[in-house]
């Protein structure tokens, strides 16, 4: 993983590079077409559910763009971070799109994360003579996203950069500030992302996944790189990517609410309340694991001698989306997805029938959560985080697909429940 703008290319002789360069040869655009990226859960039948609908109605404004899901949602990554991703192969030819629907549908997504630390993944692969934004467009394109976007990215990942990105990337660099310039990152393997995000919540294109397969299998055995390692069993005291259930049976008195939980939701109560963006921020990477080590190890965490708030905060949302199966459930999927179409009066009854369906543990805990986020709603004109802020940081982290990916179009409707269920939680959970 590198970065790479400091090269320094006269802007005439890059124009010309440019020029010459091939965005793809013609075998790679004879890739088959990817299947489709939504979920298991979302491709599943049920009630009022169609399996090939982008959850976007065929009248929205930004259905022609949503359709091709060309931007996704992909949880938190490893610092706490929301994650964006964007893939070019996904790009349909430019006669086909509009590519001012697209920046705008691009910033609609982002209006949803900006005021929070955020990611940006773009997988490069794919983009064709036939399918890139003029040179132009990019250029306005930037130029739009004024500093309410560039602020709280921390970083952009380019997968399989190529010479012309790159080449692309030094024209820019009259117009792109030194500082978010190192930003910018180049990841020439898909396992090179393990550092940043767990690779299996991330909607990656089957042509991206094949394109990366064929690169390895191009080098010599000596220069391959590391693979992601293989998942092992959990630990005798492990509480991380265990289930709820498990958990439960290995506390000793026996605790419906796992002690992550307990440990984060208390200090917060205390200590996080009146803090403006909890929930918004990152935390020290080397400090979330250091705090995951000693919760997997059997050690007692007292986050009152770390005295950091942020780090509470990111630990239960990493502790939330590291379950094995979503607080929410996989079997509530294509209800809670399904939600708007219920109305507004029969909302919380049929809210209360659905969460009381829910596991006991499961139960429980989606109790104790959304008790303690009414109360930092409740504090929000000082802490800013209102229900719907809450419901874009926790939605994702309540529910999401078997196979752990998070369509764009999904993301929608999760939050909106997550949202009412802040909102009607003193009748839900009566």
């Amino acid at each position: 993983m590198s970065s790479e703008l400091l090269v320094d290319l006269s802007e005439e002789a890059a124009t010309a590079q440019l020029g010459q360069l091939k965005l793809s040869t013609l075998e790679d655009q004879q890739w088959p077409p990817d299947e489709s990226s939504l979920s298991k859960s979302e491709t599943e039948n049920s009630q009022g559910f169609d399996p090939g609908s982008p959850h976007l109605p065929w009248d929205h404004p930004f259905y022609d763009i949503a359709r091709h899901q060309i931007i996704e949602v992909a949880g938190d990554d490893n610092f706490g971070r929301k994650v964006i991703v964007f893939s070019a192969c996904r790009l349909p030819p430019q006669h086909q799109l509009d590519h001012q629907k697209l920046l705008m549908y691009l910033k609609a997504t982002l209006d949803q994360y900006v005021e929070s630390d955020y990611t940006l993944i773009y997988f490069h692969h794919g983009l064709t003579s036939e399918n890139k934004p003029s040179f132009g467009w990019l250029r306005e394109a930037y130029k739009e996203f004024d500093r309410k976007y560039k602020k709280n990215i921390k970083a952009l990942y380019i997968v399989h950069p190529t010479m012309f990105i790159k080449t692309l990337l030094i024209l820019f660099k009259p117009i792109i500030s030194f500082k978010f310039g190192r930003k910018i990152n180049y990841v020439s393997y898909l396992s090179e992302l393990e550092d940043v995000v767990k690779c299996d919540q991330l909607v990656i294109p089957t042509r991206v996944r094949e394109y990366d397969n064929k690169l390895r299998a191009s080098l010599k055995p000596s220069s391959l790189p590391s693979m992601s390692p293989p998942h092992s069993p959990p630990l005798p005291e492990q509480v991380f990517g265990v289930s709820l259930v498990m958990l439960r049976q290995k506390d000793p008195d026996n605790h419906l609410v796992p002690v992550v939980m307990r440990d984060t939701i208390s200090f917060l109560s205390e200590q996080g309340l009146e803090i403006e963006g909890i929930f918004r921020r990152s935390a020290n990477v080397t400090l979330v694991k250091e705090v995951q080590l000693k919760y997997n190890s059997g050690a007692t965490v007292n986050f009152r001698d770390m005295e950091d708030v942020h780090l509470a905060a990111v630990i239960l949302k990493t502790f939330l989306r590291e379950l094995p199966e979503p607080l929410l459930t996989y079997q509530l999927y294509n209800d809670i997805v399904n939600f708007t179409s219920v109305s507004s009066d029969n909302q919380a009854e049929v809210m209360k029938t659905l969460v009381e369906s829910l596991p006991e543990e499961n139960y429980a805990s989606l109790r104790y959560l959304i008790t303690f986020l009414a109360q930092v709603s409740a504090n929000s004109e000082v802490n800013k985080m209102t229900n719907s802020n809450l419901a874009v940081v926790f939605g994702p982290n309540l529910l999401w697909g078997r196979d752990n990916a998070m369509s764009l179009s999904a993301i929608g409707p999760i939050n909106n429940f997550t949202r009412t269920l802040l909102d009607q939680q003193h009748l839900v959970f009566t």
